[in-house]
């Protein structure tokens, strides 16, 4: 698979590690080493990630929809800078980019601002998801994704790559080396929401999903080498 540009799905859970909330460094750090790596091979890599760590849908009644995905918006802004900054303690340089205004701290998103920044090696963070309510993490890689001609979309997950079932409650279950993105749909098998699963489907956007937990797992992907599941459109 051809790994010009690559862009990286991270959970907010992820980088709360074993603490489950928040962020846990050394797993933070652990990830900008391995993307570093990629980097330094002449990969260009744009980041999205989750808020899950700090926010996770709509957690209250009491709270309008609209308003409590703003506040998942805003989580992932948060985890954005946070990853950002010890990506350039491990010797990357960075940008962040946001569909909404944030002041001093993020640029706002175009095609073409982005496209400069990869031109200059920077890993470039999506932050902000797509800047509308009623749209996951998921949609907002699968549509800047698709906006900014990557190669790739890869998915860092806990789980080693896509299964026929659930591992946890059947032993037996089945994991896929390769499955087409019409087939994960069909199957309902949940590797992305079904709003990103059917924009990869008509804009032919493949995905690969790995185990964040694997050593070097996100290195290797980045460069060709899935050992998960490749999901073709």
């Amino acid at each position: 698979m051809n790994m010009n540009r690559v862009f990286l799905k991270l959970s907010g859970e992820a980088l709360a590690g074993p603490k489950k909330a928040g962020f846990d460094e050394a797993t933070v750090k652990e990830v900008a080493r391995q993307v570093k790596l990629a980097v330094d091979a002449g990969i260009q890599v744009g980041v999205v990630i989750g808020g899950g760590n700090f926010w996770r849908g709509r957690t209250s009644e009491a709270i309008d929809r609209t308003k409590a995905d703003q506040i998942g918006m805003l989580a992932t802004v948060m985890n954005c800078i946070y990853v950002s900054e010890l990506f350039r303690s491990a010797g990357m340089t960075t940008q962040i980019l946001t569909p909404f205004d944030c002041g001093s701290m993020t640029k706002l998103f175009s095609k073409d601002r982005a496209n400069k920044y990869f031109e200059k090696g920077m890993v470039v963070f999506f932050a902000g998801g797509t800047g509308h309510p009623y749209f996951s993490t998921d949609t907002g890689i699968a549509l800047r994704a698709i906006e900014m001609d990557a190669d790739c979309i890869l998915l860092a997950k806990a789980i080693d790559g896509v299964y026929d079932s659930d591992p946890k409650l059947n032993p037996a279950a089945k994991k896929y080396d390769t499955i087409s993105i019409q087939e994960v749909i069909s199957k309902q098998l949940a590797v992305v929401d079904l709003t990103a699963s059917i924009m990869c489907m008509e804009h032919r956007m493949p995905m690969a999903v790995f185990s964040l937990n694997e050593p070097d797992g996100i290195a290797n992907a980045m460069q060709g080498r899935i050992n998960g599941t490749i999901v073709t459109a």
